[in-house]
């Protein structure tokens, strides 16, 4: 499979993104997809990911940010209101073939990345 994000830029504090992964090639295998990102300086973190029957934030974004997933059109999102500027940072969409994502599992597929700057 591959997976290209889409949808960053720079944004003021308190403003909205909406984040896109498309996934090609043996999508249909991928039973979880996520977003994980990485700030300068700091170890790449898991954000949301989302399989057939979980859905996971990480607490910094709970509230704020929304993982969706489009089977029809193979598109991963992720919405991303009240944007803080610690949250800008690189964003990676990824996805695993079998289980879950989870702080403790690793994906087998990973985008290019997407940069997400909040101005403040």
């Amino acid at each position: 499979a591959q997976l290209a994000e889409s949808g960053g830029g720079l944004v003021q504090a308190g403003g909205s993104l909406r984040l896109s992964c498309a996934a090609t090639g043996s999508i249909f295998s991928l039973n979880a997809m996520g977003w994980y990102r990485q700030a300068p300086g700091k170890e790449r973190e898991l954000v949301a990911a989302k399989s057939s029957d979980k859905t996971y934030y990480a607490d910094s974004v709970k509230g704020r940010f929304t993982i969706s997933r489009d089977i029809a059109k193979n598109t991963l999102y992720l919405q991303m209101n009240s944007l803080k500027p610690e949250d800008t940072a690189m964003y990676y969409c990824a996805a695993r073939v079998f289980g879950v994502l989870t702080i403790a599992t690793m994906p087998d597929y990973w985008g290019q990345g997407t940069q997400v700057t909040v101005s403040g």
